[in-house]
């Protein structure tokens, strides 16, 4: 049996997704920038896709602009508000995902002030400090916190912290990689400047996301050399892949309520299986509480010494399952996860071998039961 556990990785595109990407590849070739028929249908297509992104998170067309994914909104937003917006101090956390933390490593060897904002046991942003170092100085702040960790789950209030940083003259950048397609947002009303995201975390295709920018915030462009996206992205649009964020993203609205409802019950059921085969099961972070976190994912500390731990994750792929030890974009890495490194001691981390299982509405009862008969075995 083959299990897929790991959506919040990338998730199956959906057949409606890829029927019409495939209609696009074939019908709509045309260069979106050429004044001719082929490139004009191109370019309303695109339009029509922003207009309907926009729709779905209240917000104006003109604020979304489609990038290559949420790694590369991420640096366009942190790098620009940088540049144009005379950003002098970064107040982040710990826990963002390197998207976010490798350009603020860069930003600071150029003289941008980064600050961490301490965390509680649970990695939760602590308000006291955020607001401390917003306090601080009077120095142009942007504060970049993401809306829900991919790693431990955890969701951010985005509208407190949205307030606090508008409260203190701070601009506010949200990764939304994770929320975007789960989660509603309006952001007309919401105090967010910035968000990123990323079509292949709703069933969409790879190398397609988009950034909001708010119309106030006038930046410049990241990438030059074309009037694409409006002047604020240049290059060639992927005509196919706008096609298919936007069917991703109006499916997934479409249909959250029942899909949340449904992975929510695969969530819990198997919390509740985890607990009947290892009593001393441990969540990281928060991903264990319903309420405080997303419901697609849980990120698991099993009580396992020896071998049975070291090869945890092995065992599970040998039987087919798919699930991982953090972010797949540091898979492999020696380091191991970085959010978990942050939030527990080194002998806790090794001694408690740390796995994420994602779930989609793809997924089944059926699979949660192979998965715990799987892992049952390793109490023998």
């Amino acid at each position: 049996m083959k299990v897929y556990f790991d959506n919040a990785a990338t998730t199956p595109i959906r057949s409606e997704v890829i029927e019409l990407m495939t209609q696009s590849m074939t019908m709509t070739f045309g260069n979106p920038s050429s004044n001719h028929g082929f490139g004009r249908s191109a370019k309303s297509i695109i339009e029509t896709a922003r207009k309907s992104v926009a729709k779905h998170l209240n917000c104006d067309p003109q604020e979304i602009i489609f990038t290559s994914g949420g790694t590369e909104s991420d640096n366009m937003i942190l790098r620009c508000a940088v540049k144009d917006l005379k950003v002098k101090t970064i107040i982040s956390s710990v826990l963002e995902h390197h998207a976010v933390l490798h350009p603020l490593d860069e930003l600071e060897k150029e003289g941008v002030h980064i600050h961490y904002v301490d965390l509680d046991e649970n990695g939760s942003p602590k308000l006291d400090h955020l607001k401390k170092l917003l306090e601080a100085d009077d120095t142009i702040k942007l504060v970049s916190l993401m809306h829900i960790n991919n790693e431990i789950g955890n969701i951010l209030d985005l509208d407190l912290i949205g307030a606090l940083c508008k409260a203190n003259g701070a601009y506010f950048h949200t990764d939304a990689v994770q929320g975007i397609g789960h989660f509603t947002f309006d952001l007309k009303s919401q105090p967010i400047d910035f968000l990123a995201a990323a079509a292949h975390k709703f069933h969409g295709p790879k190398g397609i996301g988009f950034a909001f920018i708010r119309k106030s915030t006038n930046i410049d462009p990241f990438i030059v050399g074309g009037p694409q996206e409006r002047g604020q992205r240049a290059g060639t649009e992927s005509v196919h892949n706008i096609i298919g964020l936007q069917k991703a993203i109006e499916m997934a609205y479409e249909n959250l309520d029942k899909e949340r409802v449904y992975v929510l019950g695969l969530k819990k059921y198997f919390i509740g299986q985890l607990k009947k085969i290892f009593p001393n099961v441990h969540f990281n972070g928060l991903s264990e509480n319903l309420e405080k976190s997303t419901y697609t994912l849980v990120n698991v500390a099993f009580p396992l010494v020896g071998s049975k731990a070291q090869l945890l994750d092995f065992h599970l792929d040998l039987k087919g399952i798919a699930c991982s030890k953090g972010s797949a974009c540091q898979s492999g890495a020696a380091l191991g996860s970085h959010v978990l490194g942050n939030l527990k001691r080194p002998e806790e981390v090794k001694k408690q071998p740390s796995l994420r299982f994602s779930f989609s509405s793809f997924n089944t009862l059926e699979e949660i039961d192979y998965v715990i008969n799987c892992l049952s075995e390793l109490q023998n």
